[in-house]
């Protein structure tokens, strides 16, 4: 696997703070002013921006606790767009440095819904389209075949969507800005709620979120107020997945802020979801897909030095109990043998690291 070369990663680290800057500017503009509240003994920081009737329209930013946005707090009014140069240095990190630009429709649903709120409101790209972001993340070039697709996955914390208090754009508007075409997709379980939205030609988004505890709900979908009318799936496993998210770059026009899982939940999850596919319609390709995906990540981890990072993550998802275990013996059991034995030594050396013991998924 071939490493991206440093002076492109550190284009992609400038990139990223230009657009953060820009994206910033654009949630909350000048005469708009940050306005601190307690909730349940918690600071948090919201934005009062004026709403033309004399009135104030109030946004949640995020945790003051958080430094990043104390700084952006403190610096808000400083921030500036820079757009042409960063279009150029998107320009130069996909067509020199061997990153990886989304396909048009991903790129532009991503951007509309950033642009609508989704990541400030603690929003989770997940699914392929996340994956296209670990090549700059991780600074190696990983493959094309690999990253094809045709849909956007979107996940948000329960919890979290109830507490903000804020609410994006309603989802069918951003989305049909994007695309005219966009309907709802009716739910399987026949209620009026949708979590999934699709265009003339097949190009699906779909809103997921954490399980609560219960089987009862994952048939139904979760009424999720901070995401502009959508509903949400509720999915076993998704908690560990989107836990302590990573920011990067989706390489989009001018760049794109997004927040993604940490690619080793990433990795691990796609082993227990690849365990859990059916077998018949498209779940074959898409469990091939899974397990090619976390191979990639195995060995990307490995090769930079994060072998301690994944293990730590392995041994939290072993350690959630018997589904668990069994579900990612299951998937390491579809690894090839060269990724399994990758995936072997990259634990083994984690653990290591961590001074901590491990089971592996394949017995000794």
């Amino acid at each position: 696997m071939k490493s991206i070369d440093l002076m492109y990663q550190t284009m992609l680290a400038e990139l990223g703070q230009r657009s953060l800057d820009a994206a910033w500017t654009a949630d909350f503009p000048p005469e708009g002013r940050f306005t601190p509240a307690n909730i349940k003994g918690r600071k948090y920081w919201y934005f009062d921006i004026p709403d033309g009737h004399g009135g104030t329209k109030r946004r949640y930013v995020g945790p003051a606790d958080d430094p990043d946005i104390s700084q952006r707090v403190a610096d808000h009014k400083r921030d500036k767009d820079d757009l042409r140069a960063r279009r150029r240095l998107v320009n130069t990190l996909t067509r020199e440095g061997g990153m990886i630009a989304p396909d048009a429709m991903s790129g532009d649903i991503v951007e509309a819904l950033a642009g609508g709120g989704l990541f400030r409101l603690r929003g989770v790209l997940i699914g392929t389209v996340a994956f296209q972001c670990y090549s700059g993340l991780l600074g190696v070039r990983l493959p094309m075949a690999a990253i094809l697709t045709g849909d956007a996955d979107i996940a948000q914390d329960y919890a979290i969507s109830r507490e903000v208090e804020d609410s994006l754009p309603p989802i069918i508007e951003l989305l049909q800005g994007v695309d005219a075409s966009f309907r709802p997709v009716p739910h399987r379980s026949g209620s009026a709620a949708s979590s999934a939205f699709q265009n003339a030609d097949g190009y699906r988004v779909e809103f997921l979120t954490s399980n609560r505890g219960s089987d009862d709900y994952i048939d139904q979908p979760a009424k999720m107020p901070a995401l502009g009318g959508a509903s949400a799936d509720p999915l076993r496993f998704l908690d560990f997945l989107i836990r302590d998210p990573v920011r990067t770059m989706l390489l989009h026009r001018s760049g794109v802020p997004v927040v993604v899982p940490d690619p080793s939940r990433y990795a691990v999850h796609k082993l227990i979801v690849a365990s859990r596919r059916h077998t018949d319609g498209h779940g074959s390709a898409k469990r091939e897909k899974d397990i090619r995906q976390a191979a990639l990540l195995f060995e990307a981890l490995q090769q930079t030095r994060r072998s301690a990072d994944l293990a730590l993550v392995y041994n939290e998802a072993w350690e959630r109990g018997p589904a668990w275990q069994e579900g990612i013996r299951t998937g390491a059991g579809m690894l090839p043998a060269q990724d399994a034995e990758r995936f072997k030594m990259a634990l083994i050396e984690g653990a290591k690291k961590n001074r901590e013991e491990i089971e592996l998924p394949f017995g000794e």
